[in-house]
């Protein structure tokens, strides 16, 4: 496995994070609402009334409330990579101490998102949900990678599995239940079926070295 860049991935400038004061401050107000309340509940005229301005203020901004769900995310995206950059910085040549960190820090993300906004995006505005799945993809292939790279180099991860395939078990797991059907059917919560699939999946490729630790 080639090792994994820790720089930002943003598939091209129109996606990046928006940047004016009042794009921000519009994008913050409704992450918190469409990651509790779902996408479909909040309305561009609850939002409006929130920010105190009115709705041709909040229109020249996002053309649409799809449009303001994409900047929502991609803010996400952002503060989430931010975060792990900052994990794999402080804890850069102890493996152990990333992937603890770095599971520490996805738990604490994780928990922003409730289970009708994931259950919204996928049926309302499925090229979103896309996105959030590419997107969840990267980011598991490039911390997780670079992570059981280090790990096997140091004895920490078993040799006799390839990291390609650990990684690609982990993505297919995360596949099959992070979505609103299958967490629904298992009574799961974003937060817990993520901590849960990994630590079913570490606890086969951490070897005793790595478990005394």
């Amino acid at each position: 496995m080639n090792a994994q860049t820790s720089k930002p991935f943003y598939p091209s400038a129109a996606l990046r994070p928006v940047g004016s004061p009042t794009a921000q401050r519009i994008v913050a107000v409704a992450r918190a609402h469409f990651f509790a309340h779902g996408f479909r509940s909040v309305t561009m005229d609850d939002l409006a009334a929130e920010l105190g301005m009115s709705k041709k203020t909040l229109y020249a901004e996002f053309s649409s409330k799809t449009a303001l769900l994409r900047a929502v995310l991609l803010d996400k995206f952002a503060s989430v990579e931010k975060d792990l950059d900052a994990v794999m910085a402080r804890c850069s040549g102890d493996a152990m101490a990333e992937l603890q960190q770095l599971l520490a820090c996805m738990q604490r993300h994780t928990e922003e998102i409730q289970p009708p906004f994931v259950r919204d995006v996928r049926r309302e505005v499925p090229e979103l949900f896309k996105l959030v799945e590419d997107r969840r993809r990267e980011m598991i292939q490039r911390y997780f990678g670079r992570i059981f790279d280090e790990g096997r180099k140091t004895g920490i991860i078993r040799k006799d599995i390839s990291g390609d395939l650990i990684i690609e078990i982990l993505l297919g797991a995360v596949q099959a239940i992070m979505n609103p059907a299958k967490m629904e059917a298992l009574g799961l919560e974003p937060k817990t079926g993520y901590s849960a699939i990994i630590s079913v999946i570490l606890d086969g490729v951490v070897n005793k070295k790595g478990r005394s630790r």
